[in-house]
């Protein structure tokens, strides 16, 4: 019995996906070399397996350096998982390309699809895996896996779930597209589109219902940029928390404010517009890691976000930062 050969393929892999896309490729293929950004969260465990595995890593400058590893390496397919740049059709007649795309493909064409799921309150999350044509997200499908989006799910959650299932079949989608797999077309006529980004302007209104405010944060859990709110003016990242069912009612409070803090437990309740939220930790601007909420907010006299004072005096620095530039101007002039 012949043993059977794997084929060449390489990969572009710039964030939270790359190292499960890895260790499936590698696992029934040779990946030849891998392109990936250096400042990642998960560069230094994809890096450590690359090396024990003889794979070079090497960081992606322009896209001809990939037209040129395609010329000398000669893979049978390049396989895309966490890639935010647009491959020109010149490139992709090169070669084979596939696409591993957190989606259900033509829902959520685009970038930051499961953050974005969470966010929007669907109910299913998924991961397409796809032929690359110039089209964005339009190529045939060749695997397809929905999941749900439980009331307590986090996007690191889903993260964790989707990346699972890339690891146990990715490497065999790509096996069976280099033996000549085409899969199937999309439905055109049921395509939507994400954002281009994961939202970096997720500051919190707390006069939004409680559910939309909870799923805002569960869509953008650090190691993403956090739903934030202010704290004394200064910036504060929500990185736990959950509608609380059993609240009384407030009338005439205002949302955002602090109307419940336990110091032994670390959360406060907080006020919405239409309920309130028991927060359980936060990151501050100063550190790395979240801690417990009663830790940082010391008073149930606390009120969450910009006031009306807050934005005065920001008002007032800014008023006076320009006077000083236009002083400095004319006295050099």
């Amino acid at each position: 019995m012949t043993e059977r050969l794997q084929p060449d393929v390489l990969l572009l892999a710039d964030g939270p996906t790359g190292f499960t896309a890895l260790r499936s490729l590698a696992a029934q293929c040779r990946v030849v070399q891998v392109f990936r950004k250096p400042d990642q969260p998960e560069a230094s465990a994809l890096r450590a397996f690359a090396k024990a595995q003889g794979i070079l890593v090497a960081e992606l400058q322009e896209l001809n350096q990939l037209r040129k590893a395609i010329a000398d390496l000669r893979p049978a397919a390049v396989v895309i998982s966490s890639f935010d740049r647009i491959i020109p059709p010149q490139i992709l007649a090169l070669c084979r390309f596939v696409n591993v795309h957190y989606s259900l493909l033509p829902h959520y064409r685009g970038r930051a699809n499961v953050n974005w799921a969470i966010i929007n309150g669907e109910t299913t999350a998924g991961i397409s895996i796809h032929l690359v044509v110039p089209e964005l997200d339009g190529g045939n499908l060749l695997f397809q896996q929905a999941i749900p989006i439980g009331s307590n799910d986090t996007v690191a959650c889903l993260y964790n779930r989707l990346n699972a299932i890339q690891e146990r079949e990715l490497g065999g989608v790509v096996l069976r597209v280099v033996a000549g797999y085409q899969g199937t077309g999309q439905n055109t006529d049921q395509a939507s589109y994400g954002c281009t980004r994961v939202p970096d302007d997720g500051e919190i209104d707390w006069r939004q219902p409680t559910d939309v405010i909870d799923r805002m944060i569960r869509g953008l859990t650090p190691p993403f940029p956090g739903a934030f709110t202010h704290l004394d003016a200064q910036r504060l990242i929500i990185a736990n928390a959950s509608p609380r069912l059993d609240a009384p009612s407030y009338i005439g409070r205002v949302p955002g404010r602090i109307v419940g803090r336990s110091p032994s437990e670390g959360w406060v309740d907080v006020l919405t517009g239409d309920g309130v939220l028991r927060v359980s930790s936060v990151l501050t601007a100063n550190s790395e890691r979240p801690c417990a909420a009663a830790f940082v907010i010391g008073s149930t006299r606390a009120t969450l976000g910009l006031s009306r004072l807050d934005l005065l005096r920001r008002i007032v620095a800014l008023e006076d930062r320009l006077a000083s530039l236009e002083q400095l101007k004319c006295t050099q002039e």
